[in-house]
């Protein structure tokens, strides 16, 4: 907000730099429309609309009554709930079953509350209002125990309080640090958590807006240049119904291909085919996994998008088909900026169908990018996404199921980075200008990209990769976190950015393991890969000018250490599936802050170095250079090292180990963990799944494993594989139950293998109610492990 002179000083009525703020004023009538209600303000209009009894809406318009056409990141429509109104002398309440707000009269203000008549929102004294430039604000009560999470791809930690963020997609090359507030994805929505209890706020204007959690200790507010003020709130009261709320507004991610879940190795560039084979020779010599290469610009004839440079690239068909028979897939980039080349097809077709961005006078824009001189469609209208979306028939036709968007903020080599914001879209008949717009092009982008793969790939799940994006993207892409680079800064600042995206609706999200620019070491991405292990999109990417930094980079130590990590991944697939599973019904995200699970717990506010992989795993990577111990944060419960099984008393801080080869995880003890085995990549089949169970003494416990083939939207219809597994232990004995409860889905493995940890006095094992005999167990350990094949 700080490039906006519409700021208001904490305390004063009057603003800093002098424009003229006046807010909407006094109540002058309200009347119950349909599932609104509708009021007229002295200088403005309020609507307040109920989407479900724990979601509402407010729309505030300074000009008109406001209106209810929404972004393109809403897919929700209004249930129909009942409500009602009661009215005193200065007071409007309005009542659903969930909540209640009540509505001062002079001056207008809204405090909303649960039906608990506890509050969560409430403005203060400046309300809602507005300039003679036409940018909008809302004030709203700060509480002192309020934390904030969410905003989307921000850098710094994981809580937000004191900050001041922008909304504004930006190509940022230079290094990201604390005082970049605008990256590549506009998320305008946050979680609040205070007392234990969580609300959120999702501001959805698509002009340029800020959030102010920084000026006051007392106020926040969010602003926007233009627009509405349009604010949903939700609910809560946990972290995780809060995420359910807003997903229910934005859409949730599909569960992706198995393939995109493995590990991924790129780099700006692999120039040429031979490059690209010769690498993938090398991670099969090395037997390394892999499950995806990808192709950085330079795999085009002169950056031209739908095609392949024929001297570097002389049979694509058959580089991505050999690579697919040994189950590793082609990512190829595709940029928006389309070559002014007049003999060029792309071209040709854009300016026939009149598909490109241009200015209210007719004249096409012109940006300058990769290619040069380029145009840009204009994927505001439906039958331009339809049209690029098509395209993608050139790639498909060779056999590549994903696609990788960059530059889509979009990004111009000019002085602002971006297009000309006078540009005027045509938004399907309903023009608006590129200022209005510019935060959602690559989201609009994205859905072209996603359902035009999705069409022509015959039932197969599509991957698509997005730098830029609006609230909502989880529905098309993945989102990486874009330019960053090779310090341990930028490692440590992975952590709490990816938290954040996953607080903000978006689960599959990661950084770029090793960093981009700058020069790797190997003891930077030895860390940095074990990380990356965990993180939901695991890719190493390096630009051209760096040093390399695939596996093998540096030396043979390091080369293992990499290895070793990559393996795990697909060790650990089989529960990091069933956690995307998870993601993809209720948008809880697979990599989560301790607050998410531990909101009463101060420790957790502001835990910005450590993460949970689900429910019960936490994650501690080392993130400073010569470092072998660190601090960590287990919450309370008792907690087991994965590595040692020696257990740990939760609630307190413990110092530990970690030397170059060790990633520090802990279990939660009453844990079920399914595991896979190494592989090459998620082509290859599982023969065995082991259950690692750390049962809780003298309590049941539990776990709903997932599968189904990983590769096409059959899930949708319900054909999976679902195993309830449970586990109950006293001291002496261990019963398991293994229930199927849904078998519409045959998995390639046939045995299952039960690993059962801290046992020591145990003399007897159930399962299934057979009794099993102990020879496995190794009494001589102060550690008990079972381990058990069961056909």
């Amino acid at each position: 907000m700080e490039d906006s002179s519409f700021a208001i000083h904490p305390g004063k009525k009057k603003q800093l730099k002098g424009t003229n703020y006046q807010d909407v004023g006094a109540l002058v009538s309200y009347k119950k429309e349909n599932q609104s209600v509708q009021i007229v303000c002295e200088n403005g209009f309020v609507t307040i609309f109920f989407i479900r009894a724990d979601i509402v809406r407010i729309i505030m318009n300074p000009k008109e009554k406001p209106s209810l056409a929404t972004s393109f990141a809403v897919i929700k429509e209004p249930e129909s709930i009942g409500f009602s109104i009661q009215e005193d002398k200065g007071l409007v309440e309005i009542h659903s079953k969930k909540l209640k707000l009540s509505v001062t009269k002079s001056p207008l203000r809204i405090s909303i509350y649960n039906d608990a008549c506890r509050l969560l929102v409430s403005e203060n004294e400046h309300g809602m209002g507005f300039n003679e430039k036409k940018e909008v604000i809302c004030f709203k009560e700060m509480d002192e125990d309020d934390h904030f999470y969410g905003f989307g791809e921000k850098t710094s930690f994981l809580d937000k309080r004191g900050e001041k963020m922008t909304m504004w997609n930006s190509d940022v090359f230079a290094p990201h640090n604390p005082e970049i507030d605008a990256l590549y994805q506009s998320i305008p929505y946050f979680m609040t958590v205070r007392d234990g209890k969580a609300h959120g706020i999702f501001f959805d204007n698509t002009f340029k807006t800020a959030f102010d959690m920084k000026t006051s200790t007392e106020m926040y507010s969010f602003w926007a240049e233009g627009g509405q003020i349009d604010y949903y709130v939700f609910l809560g009261p946990s972290p995780k119904d809060v995420l359910e709320q807003y997903t229910t507004i934005t859409g949730r991610m599909p569960l992706p291909p198995k393939w995109a879940l493995g590990y991924h190795q790129s780099r700006y560039s692999y120039e040429t085919e031979k490059e690209v084979r010769e690498l993938v020779s090398q991670f099969l010599e090395k037997e390394i996994p892999i499950d995806a290469v990808y192709l950085d610009i330079h795999y085009m004839d002169g950056y031209r998008v739908f095609t392949f440079d024929e001297e570097r690239f002389p049979n694509p068909e058959a580089l991505i088909r050999d690579l697919q028979n040994i189950g590793i897939h082609v990512v190829p980039i595709v940029d928006p900026g389309v070559k002014e080349d007049p003999e060029y097809s792309i071209y040709q077709e854009g300016i026939q169908k009149d598909n490109f961005c241009k200015y209210i006078e007719g004249n096409i824009y012109f940006g300058e990018v990769w290619p040069g001189n380029s145009a840009f469609p204009d994927f505001t209208n439906t039958h331009v996404r339809k049209w690029w979306g098509e395209k993608h028939k050139f790639y498909t036709e060779l056999g590549i199921e994903g696609i990788w968007n960059d530059m889509n903020e979009p990004a111009v080599f000019n002085e602002t980075k971006t297009m000309d914001v006078k540009v005027m879209h045509g938004n399907d008949g309903q023009p608006k200008t590129h200022r209005e717009l510019h935060n959602v092009y690559g989201f609009f982008m994205g859905e072209s990209t996603y359902e035009g793969l999705k069409k022509q790939l015959n039932g197969k799940r599509p991957f698509l990769l997005t730098r830029a994006g609006y609230a909502g993207v989880q529905r098309y892409g993945t989102v990486w976190t874009g330019d960053n680079r090779s310090f341990w800064e930028h490692l440590q600042m992975a952590l709490p950015m990816c938290m954040n995206l996953g607080m903000s609706g978006v689960p599959f999200c990661g950084p770029d393991v090793g960093g981009f620019a700058h020069d790797a070491t190997g003891q930077l991405l030895a860390r940095w890969t074990q990380f990356g292990t965990f993180t939901p999109y695991f890719r190493n990417h390096s630009a051209l000018d760096t040093v390399r930094q695939e596996p093998w980079s540096f030396g043979e130590e390091v080369e293992k250490n990499v290895k070793k990590y990559i393996e795990q991944r697909y060790v650990w697939m089989p529960h990091l599936y069933t956690l995307f599973k998870e993601a993809s019904k209720t948008g809880v995200p697979v990599m989560r802050p301790l607050v998410m699970e531990y909101p009463t717990d101060e420790n957790t506010f502001n835990l910005s170095d450590q993460f949970m992989v689900g429910e019960q795993v936490i994650v501690a990577p080392i993130l400073t250079p010569d470092t072998f111990h660190r601090v960590v944060y287990l919450p309370e419960g008792n907690w087991v090292n994965y590595w040692t099984d020696e257990k740990l008393t939760g609630k307190q801080h413990h110092l530990i180990n970690a030397d170059i080869e060790t990633l520090p995880i802990f279990v939660k003890e009453g844990a079920i963990l399914p595991h896979g085995s190494v592989k090459r990549s998620t082509e290859v089949p599982d023969k065995k799944v082991t259950i690692h169970i750390y049962p809780k003494q003298g309590e049941e416990i539990s776990y709903h494993f997932y599968e189904d083939d990983g590769k096409t939207f059959d899930y949708e219809k319900g054909k999976s594989f679902e195993s309830t597994i449970r586990c109950i232990a006293s001291k002496q004995s261990v019963e398991i139950t293994l229930e199927n409860v849904n078998t519409t889905f045959t998995p390639s493995w046939k045995e299952w293998k039960l690993v059962i940890h801290q046992l020591e006095e145990v003399t007897s094992v159930r399962i299934n109610g057979k009794e099993i005999t102990l020879i496995d167990y190794d009494k001589d350990t102060k550690i008990g492990k079972l381990t058990i094949d069961v056909i």
